[in-house]
């Protein structure tokens, strides 16, 4: 399984999803879009969007925590 969390330090629901993940013994990986530009340009073609958090689980995205749209996300795993 693929699941990157693309956010900021600064960003508290961006914080709240890592925990959820994390909290569902989810490995993942973490890029800060604000020291990170390859990654930040990455997630605007992704998902057309500049807020973070974007999750990427294999290839679906998900703009900001939407808990409904990762536990489905997870369960195509």
């Amino acid at each position: 399984m693929s699941v990157k969390v693309y956010s900021t330090s600064s960003c508290p629901w961006c914080t709240v999803a890592k925990n959820y993940l994390s909290s569902k013994n989810i490995r993942f990986e973490d890029l800060d879009v604000n020291r990170d530009r390859e990654a930040a340009m990455e997630m605007v073609r992704k998902s057309g969007q500049r807020g973070v958090p974007v999750l990427d689980i294999n290839g679906d995205i998900i703009v900001g925590f939407d808990q409904a749209a990762i536990d489905n996300a997870l369960k195509k795993q």
